[in-house]
């Protein structure tokens, strides 16, 4: 089946209210799919916040600057330095064309979105 608008909106909608449950149950029960508005957009997820605990979480950054993006490989790494340091792990990569040091790429596991938000990795993820 090829994708389509609405198949595409259909998929998104899916995966924001399945991520808001997950945050939910993971962190706070007042976490939840924000409804759209348009160009006043406050974007998809409402309800989180930071915890003092936040102050304490140490982090791990796995650096790349490559043309060809790796995240499972990358992320993969970030966790193993990440177990070994005991914290957090995140990737910062390149944004080609952007040499602002402020404005390249993060990403991570939502695990780690987690474990940077509450100062405790969820129960059963070790990767």
């Amino acid at each position: 089946m090829t994708r389509n608008r609405r198949s595409a909106r259909t998929a998104g909608a899916r995966f924001e209210r399945q991520i808001a449950d997950y945050l939910a149950a993971t962190i706070d029960d007042r976490i939840d799919r924000r409804v759209k508005t348009g160009a006043k957009d406050r974007g998809d997820i409402g309800g989180l916040r930071l915890s003092p605990a936040l102050r304490s979480q140490r982090v791990v950054c796995e650096l790349k600057d490559t043309t060809r993006t790796d995240l499972p490989g990358w992320t993969r790494e970030a966790a193993t330095e990440r177990l070994n340091d005991d914290a957090a792990g995140v990737v910062i990569h390149k944004r080609h064309g952007n040499a602002n040091p402020a404005e390249q790429w993060v990403s991570m596991t939502v695990a780690d979105l987690v474990a940077l938000i509450t100062g405790q990795r969820p129960e059963g993820t070790d990767e």
